[in-house]
C-alpha cells in the first residue's frame, strides 16, 4: 500500500503527467516549410546539366533508367545482339 501511495506522489509531481490546455493545441503551424536550407531543387528537364540542383525522385528515376540501359546495352553487345533466326524449309 505504501508503494501505491508513493507512485501516487511521484506521478503528481511529474508536469508531464498534467496536461494543460496550451500544450495541447498546435503551436508552430505550419512555419517549417518555408524556409528553405540550401539550393532550390528543380524537375530535370529545367536543368538537364546541372544533377545537383534536380529534385531526388528525379535524380534516382534518370539514375535507374541510365543503369537499366548500361546493362540492356552490355548485354545485347556481348550476346551479338541477335534473336532467334527463322528455320529455312527443306525443299
Amino acid at each position: 500500500m505504501a508503494s501505491l501511495a508513493r507512485r501516487a506522489m511521484s506521478l503528481a509531481q511529474i508536469p508531464s503527467a498534467r496536461v494543460p490546455a496550451a500544450s495541447v493545441c498546435q503551436r508552430r503551424g505550419l512555419s517549417g516549410a518555408a524556409d528553405q536550407h540550401g539550393s532550390t531543387k528543380v524537375d530535370f528537364w529545367k536543368q538537364p546539366t546541372n544533377p545537383g540542383n534536380w529534385k531526388e525522385e528525379h535524380f534516382v528515376l534518370i539514375s535507374l533508367s541510365g543503369w537499366g540501359l548500361l546493362f540492356y546495352s552490355g548485354y545485347k553487345l556481348f550476346t551479338g545482339g541477335k534473336g532467334e533466326k527463322p528455320v529455312e524449309a527443306a525443299q
